[in-house]
């Protein structure tokens, strides 16, 4: 800096002295500009040098690098500049500029490190950056303690530079917290609500939950701190505070390993001879669907009542995919061959009916329509 300023200040008398700093000003803007774009240079380098090796790490500590280490270009240069105008002002204003390097010191490097995790966040979740991808609600938890954690400590280094005491902080903080628990219970119910979420991993994000205590059905889209969002079939939003999972029960269909068909199917009562031959068939048949689960999951076919109109046989079994559209595919394939079977039996599947047995009551009012006086018709003149 010192020789910066005796080089300007040796221009041979050509410029007056007194505006020797306005030239060393924009000497010191040109030189940051400089070794911006050599900076840039160097990234990019390193960016075609990381991207043919099998590391993906290298890559990911040059994509956190490289936006503050710009700006931790920049803002050297313009406090710089700065540290040239104090020495030719009397302002006070200026004295700032040292705090503000130390903080901008700091808030970079918190920057860099939380960009990182982040970026590890992602890498750590994809198939193919790791041997086994880790289960995404894991990885986020994992993130935010650590950016938490980050930030925290930034904070108490950057309190720590400014001359504040960090003991008489912690102690601020730690009488302070039970005026701030009793505040924010619901805050902290929400909190600890989603600890249980992470701990217990009841679900995940991407599984499709429900709740029989409440009207919550949908897909889980992120588990933050405070809320959980879940977005509904009809695509709609529902944010759910965390301390409601710990009074509710929760449904994770994404879970299950089956999908279940159970139908009841009835036949005339004019069939009923054939309910046997029926339920056999529709028993190997379902035994033979290659895209059911008979080995290990429950299978039964059989007559089960005397319905009004009716004679009920059931079918209960399961699918071997979850998958919900495909189940529906299998479902509507079975029940349309279930109906082929009934009707190549020469029966038919029965539908509500009523007999009224109306023959008394004609009799009767035969008879008392006989019963009854003839009266004379008297002719017209």
């Amino acid at each position: 800096m010192n020789e910066l300023l005796e080089v300007v200040a040796s221009v041979g008398g050509v410029i007056p002295k007194e505006f020797a700093w306005i030239i060393q000003v924009f000497i010191v803007i040109f030189v940051a500009l400089l070794a911006n774009y050599f900076a840039r240079r160097f990234f990019d380098r390193l960016e075609q040098r990381f991207a043919s090796t099998n590391n993906h790490w290298d890559d990911l500590l040059l994509e956190a690098g490289r936006k503050p280490a710009a700006i931790f270009i920049w803002v050297q240069g313009l406090l710089w500049a700065l540290d040239i105008v104090r020495l030719n002002s009397t302002v006070d204003l200026f004295d700032v500029v040292d705090p503000i390097r130390r903080t901008t010191v700091i808030v970079l490097l918190t920057w860099f490190v939380v960009r990182f995790i982040s970026g590890m966040e992602v890498r750590l979740t994809q198939p193919g950056m790791i041997g086994k991808p880790m289960d995404l609600t894991t990885a986020k938890a994992i993130s935010k303690l650590l950016k938490a954690s980050a930030i925290i400590t930034a904070l108490l280094v950057l309190l720590q530079s400014l001359g504040f005491s960090v003991s008489g902080v912690l102690a601020f903080g730690g009488i302070g917290g039970i005026a701030i628990g009793f505040a924010a219970r619901d805050l902290l119910a929400n909190f600890f609500g989603a600890l249980m979420l992470y701990f217990d991993r009841p679900f995940a994000v991407g599984d499709w939950v429900r709740s029989p205590d409440r009207e919550i059905e949908g897909t889980v889209e992120d588990i933050g701190w405070r809320l959980t969002r879940i977005r509904t079939f009809d695509q709609r939003p529902l944010y759910v505070p965390n301390s409601i999972f710990a009074n509710i029960a929760v449904e994770n269909p994404s879970r299950m390993f089956n999908r279940r068909i159970f139908e009841t199917i009835g036949i005339r009562y004019s069939d009923a001879d054939k309910m046997n031959v029926i339920v056999e068939r529709v028993h190997q048949y379902l035994v033979e669907h290659p895209e059911l689960e008979t080995e290990t999951r429950t299978l039964i076919v059989n007559f089960n009542k005397y319905a009004a109109s009716s004679l009920d046989f059931f079918v209960y079994t399961f699918t071997k995919t979850t998958a919900w559209v495909e189940f529906h595919r299998i479902k509507q394939e079975v029940l349309l061959k279930i109906f082929e079977i009934i009707r190549e039996e020469g029966a038919d599947i029965a539908f509500p009916t009523r007999t009224l047995h109306m023959g008394d009551i004609l009799q009767q009012d035969s008879a008392s329509v006989a019963a009854q006086p003839s009266i004379p018709v008297q002719p017209q003149p």
